[in-house]
């Protein structure tokens, strides 16, 4: 059984020190690199495996929020305002305090003060500072999205299998002609990244043999995107539309359905739609929208689960964890085993 004395001998730190640290002793004030250096050696010499009884939720840690979403950004696509509560309320519920920051710089700044950090968005970000942050704050994160996955743990939806299922469901109901409609996706080092679901309906398409599967995409995930992507659908096809639509978001489902109501095409009549999120907007629109669920609570706790274990366990190798997906069934598009 690995002792404090040991650990403390390993690490070229004092016995107390140690003790304090893997007590989590709220008044201790160490540097970055002390707190991984006795976590490594901690780890090595088997202390958390011998002494699993004591580590419960319970067990505290300073924790940061890296929120990079804009005020903007989070009045357009209610999913990030969720996301953000649904963190928040895990935290609390485990008796986890959050401190939020919006810049990376900022973090680097305090990041003596904190165990690891959760974090949710990365646009505009360069895989410099996100080095400068590892560097720092080794044990983060990522809800969602991961923009530095070498660097960075990250727990997100499975939004591959989302979009196959989508097609599977469509194509079971009857539908050959199936279009996307989606936003643009990050910039990480101002390089503009291609968003997941496109990529995945254009292999999925392919591989489905599915011939017509025109694909629109152009700017953020809101509204206005939507309504103007909506009329660049009606402009493009004409008489010939898609009978079916996946859409990448529900923010963008409200602006494509505004565009089609103001040209007198009805869904699921003319066109089916299955939209992404499940948002509170999916049930009040006209009409409400089929949608899969991503359950932002599940996102939540494993984020949190799985940074208290790399905070226990440093030298671990990354770990990329997918949440499953499920569909939300409304009017907007009916599977052919629903009534």
């Amino acid at each position: 059984m690995a002792t404090i004395k040991e650990i403390a001998a390993k690490a070229g730190y004092s016995p107390a020190t140690v003790s304090r640290l893997l007590n989590n002793d709220p008044n201790l004030s160490t540097t970055t690199e002390t707190r991984r250096k006795i976590m490594e050696v901690a780890d090595q010499l088997g202390y958390w495996k011998d002494h699993q009884r004591k580590i419960d939720r319970s067990q505290q840690f300073k924790l940061a929020l890296l929120y990079r979403i804009s005020g903007e950004e989070q009045l357009q696509d209610e999913y990030f305002a969720f996301l953000r509560k649904a963190i928040i309320k895990e935290a609390d519920a485990e008796g986890i305090q959050l401190q939020s920051f919006q810049h990376i710089e900022d973090l680097i700044a305090a990041a003596d003060s904190f165990h690891g950090f959760i974090g949710v968005g990365a646009d505009r970000v360069t895989i410099e500072k996100l080095t400068a942050l590892h560097q720092k704050l080794p044990a983060g994160v990522f809800i969602d999205i991961n923009p530095a996955p070498r660097l960075f743990d990250s727990v997100r939806p499975n939004l591959e299998l989302t979009i196959q299922d989508a097609l599977q469901k469509l194509v079971a109901a009857g539908h050959r002609r199936i279009g996307f409609i989606g936003g643009k996706g990050l910039k990480i080092n101002n390089v503009q990244q291609n968003d997941v679901r496109e990529m995945a309906f254009r292999e999925f398409t392919s591989m489905q043999g599915i011939r017509e599967a025109p694909v629109f995409v152009g700017g953020q995930f809101n509204v206005e995107t939507g309504y103007q992507l909506g009329k660049q659908v009606l402009e493009q096809m004409g008489d010939h539309l898609p009978d079916a639509f996946i859409i990448a978001s529900d923010t963008l489902s409200v602006g494509v359905l505004q565009a089609f109501n103001e040209a007198g095409v009805m869904v699921p009549r003319d066109a089916a739609i299955i939209s992404i999120n499940n948002s509170e907007v999916a049930n009040y629109v006209s009409p409400p929208l089929s949608s899969y669920n991503i359950n932002q609570e599940t996102l939540s706790w494993m984020a949190l689960s799985l940074l208290r274990d790399l905070i226990r366990h440093p030298s671990s190798p990354h770990v990329h964890l997918q949440v499953n997906t499920d569909l939300v069934v409304r009017k907007s598009f009916i599977p052919k085993n629903d009534d």
